[in-house]
């Protein structure tokens, strides 16, 4: 089974666009009406979803490694920092991630991009 992704609401939709170009699985937190929902419900959200959490925001990094600390599980977090990675990048990244990865391989994990 391929890695989906949730996007959050900080994601440039370029980026959706570009993995959606490329056959990969995509929703977003606009999509999904979950726009007003607190990190802990976006988490709880892509996690329901079983899709791992695209993000740019620290908060979202910071809850992640809260989960990892107290045991909590989640489906994934994948983060980048807008200001040190390329939308190319990100597209690259995060499809390649999708194609050769396994959903366990992220399982209350966090991974940054770039690679």
């Amino acid at each position: 089974m391929a890695i989906a992704f949730y996007m959050d609401t900080h994601i440039p939709r370029v980026i959706t666009i570009g993995l959606r170009l490329r056959g990969v699985e995509v929703i977003t937190a606009q999509e999904d009406n979950a726009t007003d929902l607190s990190d802990p419900g976006l988490l709880d959200r892509a996690t329901g979803l079983r899709r791992v959490l695209f993000t740019f925001d620290d908060d979202l990094l910071a809850e992640a490694t809260r989960r990892q600390l107290e045991g909590i599980p989640f489906a994934g977090v994948i983060y980048a920092h807008p200001l040190r990675v390329s939308i190319g990048t990100c597209v690259n990244d995060l499809e390649l991630i999708a194609r050769v990865g396994e959903p366990e391989d992220l399982a209350n994990r966090t991974e940054f991009l770039p690679f």
